[in-house]
Parts: C-alpha cells; sequence; structure tokens
C-alpha cells in the first residue's frame, strides 16, 4: 500500500521536482514574491498602526468633552445668543443619573500670567488646571516623584499641587519637590508629586509636563467665580453606546441650565471615541487592502506552479499511462501530483515568509536606533504570530489547489493511449 509517509514516494517526488532545477526554481520565485510582499505589506501596516496608535497611548480613547456656548435658540424667555456656564450641580446629576461612566472630571483653566509659577529665586510660565482625581484615569500620567491627587485632597479642599516634569527640572533641578512650596498665581500650594504624560500625540489644554494641577474644589474657592467650571471630560466604560451617552449628558445640560432641547450649538461636543474609531476602521480597511494586494501576487505564484504541473503532467504521460496500466489507483495519481505542487508552494512560501519576517527584523532594529523625530514614521513592523499562521495556511490551501487541476488532468490520460504517446 502507497502510504502517505512512505520515504521512497518522497524521495521520487523530490526527484521529480529537481530534475529541472531552472525550471522549479523560477516557478517558485512566483509564490516567493508573494508571500514576501504580503508578509512585507503587513508588517509594513502594523508599524504604521503602532506609530500613530504610540501617541495616544495613555489616552482614554473612548472620551468625550463638553463646552459651553451662546445659545442659537430663544428658550423660557432667554434670548437668542445668551453665554452660560457650566456648574457643580450639573456635575452631581450627570455622575448621578447617566449610566455608562467610566471617569469624569470637570475643568476650571487658571490664569497664565508671566512667570505665574515661583519658588524661592526662580520662577517660570505655565499652565494651571484644576481637576478632580478621576482626570488621571482619562489622561494617565507617568508618575516621577510622590503621588497623584486623590479624594481627600478633593474634599478638605487642600492646597496641594502636582507639577509637571519640566517644571521639576527647571524649578527643582530636578531633584524631588516632594514636601516643598511652589507659589501658583500669588498663593502658596505644596508639591506632592511629580508627572510626566504617557501621551505624546494628545493633551488636554497643554502638556503635563508644563502644568501644574490642583484639586478642582481649592482652585474653585481660590478662584472666587462661584460654582462655574469651565470643561468637562468625560470617559465612558467599554462597550456602552458612545452616542447615548452625548444625548444623555447634553440632555442634563440643557434641562438644567433652561436652554433649548433642540438647540445645536449651545453644547459643543468633542468625540474623540469617534476619531479613534475612524482611525481603527481606516487601519482595518488597510489590512483588507493588503490581503487583496497581497493573494493577487500570491495567485499568480500559484498559478505559475499550476501551469508547470500541467507541463509536468504532459510529459509523464507514458509513466502514469504504465501505473494506470500495473494498477494504480486513481488516488495515488491524485496525491502525487497534489503532494508535488505541495512541496513546490510550501518550500517557496515559507523561504518568503522567513525572509520577509527578517526584513521586517532589521527595519525595526534599524529604525529603533534613529532618534526620535516629529514625523511619522513606523513602530516595530512586523507580523504577529495569528497572521504568520494564516499566511501558511493559505499558502498550503493554494498549493494543493495548484495540484488540483494538473492531478485532474493526469486521471483523463487513458492507460492504452499514454503507452502509445511518443
Amino acid at each position: 500500500m502507497n502510504k502517505v509517509f512512505d520515504s521512497d514516494r518522497w524521495i521520487e517526488i523530490w526527484a521529480t521536482i529537481t530534475r529541472n532545477k531552472t525550471r522549479s526554481l523560477l516557478t517558485c520565485f512566483g509564490v516567493f514574491w508573494g508571500i514576501l510582499m504580503l508578509v512585507i505589506l503587513l508588517g509594513s501596516g502594523t508599524g504604521l498602526k503602532n506609530s500613530i496608535f504610540k501617541n495616544v497611548d495613555g489616552f482614554a480613547t473612548n472620551s468625550l468633552f463638553f463646552v459651553s456656548d451662546r445659545t442659537s435658540e430663544s428658550y423660557h424667555g432667554f434670548n437668542k445668543g445668551r453665554y452660560w456656564e457650566m456648574r457643580n450641580r450639573d456635575v452631581e446629576t450627570i455622575l448621578r443619573d447617566v449610566k455608562g461612566i467610566d471617569a469624569l472630571s470637570p475643568i476650571l483653566w487658571g490664569s497664565r500670567g508671566d512667570k505665574n509659577i515661583v519658588y524661592g529665586q526662580v520662577s517660570g510660565t505655565y499652565n494651571v488646571k484644576g481637576v478632580y482625581p478621576a482626570y488621571f484615569r482619562i489622561e494617565r500620567q507617568e508618575l516621577h516623584f510622590g503621588r497623584l491627587l486623590n479624594d481627600i485632597d478633593l474634599q478638605e479642599r487642600r492646597k496641594v499641587c502636582l507639577i509637571g516634569s519640566r517644571i521639576c527640572e527647571e524649578l527643582f533641578k530636578s531633584e524631588d519637590p516632594c514636601g516643598k512650596y511652589v507659589r501658583v498665581n500669588g498663593l502658596y500650594y505644596q508639591v506632592v508629586g511629580v508627572v510626566k504624560q504617557i501621551a505624546s500625540g494628545v493633551n488636554i489644554g497643554g502638556r503635563a509636563e508644563a502644568s501644574v494641577f490642583l484639586p478642582f474644589s481649592t482652585m474653585q474657592q481660590t478662584l472666587n467665580q462661584g460654582d462655574i467650571l469651565h470643561f468637562l471630560c468625560v470617559s465612558a466604560v467599554q462597550g456602552h453606546p458612545i452616542q447615548q451617552m452625548i444625548d444623555d449628558i447634553s440632555g442634563v445640560l440643557k434641562r438644567q441650565n433652561e436652554i433649548s432641547p433642540d438647540d445645536p450649538q449651545a453644547v459643543n461636543v468633542i468625540n474623540l471615541a469617534a476619531q479613534f474609531g475612524m482611525f481603527e476602521n481606516l487601519f482595518a480597511g488597510v489590512d483588507i487592502l493588503v490581503w487583496l494586494v497581497g493573494l493577487g501576487t500570491l495567485l499568480a505564484g500559484i498559478i505559475g506552479i499550476s501551469n508547470i504541473m500541467m507541463v509536468t503532467v504532459k510529459e509523464r504521460t507514458r509513466e502514469i499511462g504504465v501505473r494506470r496500466a500495473i494498477g494504480a489507483k486513481p488516488w495515488n495519481i491524485i496525491s502525487q501530483i497534489m503532494s508535488e505542487s505541495l512541496i513546490l508552494t510550501a518550500l517557496a512560501g515559507l523561504l518568503g515568509l522567513s525572509a520577509g519576517v527578517l526584513l521586517l527584523d532589521l527595519a525595526d532594529k534599524f529604525l529603533s536606533a534613529q532618534p526620535p523625530g516629529d514625523g511619522i514614521a513606523m513602530l516595530h513592523p512586523g507580523v504577529n504570530i495569528a497572521t504568520a499562521v494564516a499566511a501558511t495556511a493559505v499558502l498550503l490551501v493554494c498549493g494543493l489547489f495548484a495540484g488540483l487541476i494538473p492531478a485532474w488532468r493526469a486521471m483523463q490520460i487513458k492507460a492504452i493511449d499514454a503507452i502509445r504517446d511518443e
């Protein structure tokens, strides 16, 4: 019986393939090139995606931001064009009534006057923000010294602050400033921590490295502007409908501030979740395009193998006829042809896959050695295990199909006609 792992059979297949080395090499090159291009294109797409999304790493991608604006419709006796402010009661109602909130923080912007932050004889001009502790779940920070602001700071209106790493470097020469006091817009606050923003490409009202963070309640009291807030940040729990949250929060703000429910202008919403969703869809489309182009190139190589197997079957007509005459079963002939096709495809494809992975690894090492720049560059181009497995599976299936038509052609050969063939 002819077994699948019969060594004589595989030796025969190898001898058949190597009988015409030049033809076999040229045929395999098409498959090699197709799988190489597929791997390089997929790896390059991954590198570009990594580069773009590194800029937002650490930032809540399912976040929303609300800002008040002038009304565009008159309502309940108020004229069109009225300017209004969000207030503490709005935050309390939103936290109580709106479902799906993961983190919420109002923001107050402090004065950015000349040399508004002072330590001893050193001063500088920096951003000042009043926030809730939950703010640091929306715009995550890398903690260099001390701690973040907490709920007790907020409840007790403590005069404490976080400073950015650049401020620490310029005012404290990068030494631990925790426990020391800085003057922020004329008032003294004790430094409890030093932070640096993780996300490099997005921020809220200025880079954290050049910002001072105060407890929201403390800053609201020192500004002496009542209970108003300037900005509202919200992040949703994973899977919660973003548009539903926008409608619910906008509804609360309009209802509590005597604004028409149909006013399209009074509440401005910045929907980062939608923008990040567009990026995800864009790269999903790029991946589909890459697979189509790569598979098209691979298909050209597979057709080449199928053609060469047809030629091989034609050259071996007499041999096949003799086998049929002495009792070879149809499966013996079919499996012989398809095995030859599979080996050609697998060898060429695995070499292309290996070469592609090697080139991507070399590109990754080269790019990692370059100094960081402002332009968009690839970051860690490569293919993951799932992609490599998928490419290998596609390759093997294509190899089997490449031998299918030649194998069918071999089965059409009649023994008596084959023996007479010259």
